[in-house]
């Protein structure tokens, strides 16, 4: 008898490309039948704080609230190696490093994201305004807001908009720790069998490397998500956030997740302890 298993993720060109395969039927689903769900990350991460999904991309700050009812899968993680969210200003400025964001009014995409805790750690003195993630650049031109943090296909179009590169959050991050900065991760429900939970870690791990060796396919899919950009662009995108780190985390990537978590208990924006937990086939 075919189980129904329930997944979400965000309307994304990364997330499209590495679930193609999976949306597509062209992995061997053991039984399980996928019904996927498209929704910004951060209503993602409200969602699953609900306890309402089976299994979802979630921010792996927002991972932090989850441990009771949820498990991090070893692959479908978002890392940014060097490079991730990117603070941006309308007008530069001579400022030294986070004494440019001191006090300042910046556009976050949700609180529970893990841009927003990046930024908590690099400066944890401003005013956070949430937005929508795509209406942060149109707040930084209007002037409505000081800065805006971007994530998503943003990173790679702020200057077309004649915006100004504050910082670079996984570039800082890199510089902090030499890890990677951990932005999301894909957690299941951990009431699930454990029969059930090891073959969905199978399933997400196919589709993923499923669509790594064939980009061409996966790619024409992932542009109905790309929001604008042009196939080469999209294919950039794709290829900062589907990669080795996306098939698994390593030991590497998973000590990524315990420092920046730890630094966010550490500064107070997380409330307690985490220990993070992986879905081990």
């Amino acid at each position: 008898m075919s189980q129904t298993i329930h997944v979400a993720h965000s309307p994304d060109s990364d997330d499209a490309f590495m679930f193609y395969a999976l949306a597509q039927g062209l992995v061997d689903t053991e039984g399980l039948t996928y019904v996927h769900e498209l929704q910004d990350i951060e209503s993602l991460n409200q969602r699953a704080m609900r306890g309402e999904l089976d299994v979802s991309a979630v921010s792996i700050h927002a991972y932090a609230s989850l441990t009771d009812q949820y498990a991090l899968l070893t692959s479908g993680a978002s890392m940014g190696d060097g490079y991730g969210p990117r603070l941006v200003s309308r007008t530069a400025t001579a400022a030294p490093g986070n004494a440019q964001v001191r006090g300042k009014r910046v556009a976050i995409p949700g609180p529970l994201t893990s841009a927003y805790l990046a930024l908590r750690l690099y400066e944890p003195n401003f005013v956070a305004v949430p937005l929508p993630f795509d209406e942060i650049e149109d707040a930084v031109v209007a002037g409505t807001v000081d800065m805006g943090l971007l994530i998503h296909e943003g990173q790679l179009t702020f200057a077309d908009r004649g915006l100004h590169l504050v910082v670079d959050l996984g570039a800082w991050w890199l510089g902090q720790t030499g890890l990677p900065l951990p932005l999301g991760g894909n957690v299941v429900r951990k009431s699930l069998s454990s029969d059930v939970k090891r073959k969905i870690s199978r399933h997400l791990r196919a589709s993923i490397a499923y669509a790594l060796e064939h980009r061409t396919g996966a790619l024409d899919h992932a542009m109905k998500y790309a929001r604008g950009l042009d196939r080469s662009k999209a294919d950039e995108f794709v290829g900062m956030y589907v990669n080795q780190w996306t098939l698994d985390y390593g030991e590497r990537g998973r000590e990524a997740i315990r420092q920046f978590l730890a630094r966010g208990v550490s500064a107070g924006v997380i409330a307690h302890g985490v220990s993070v937990e992986f879905v081990l086939e």
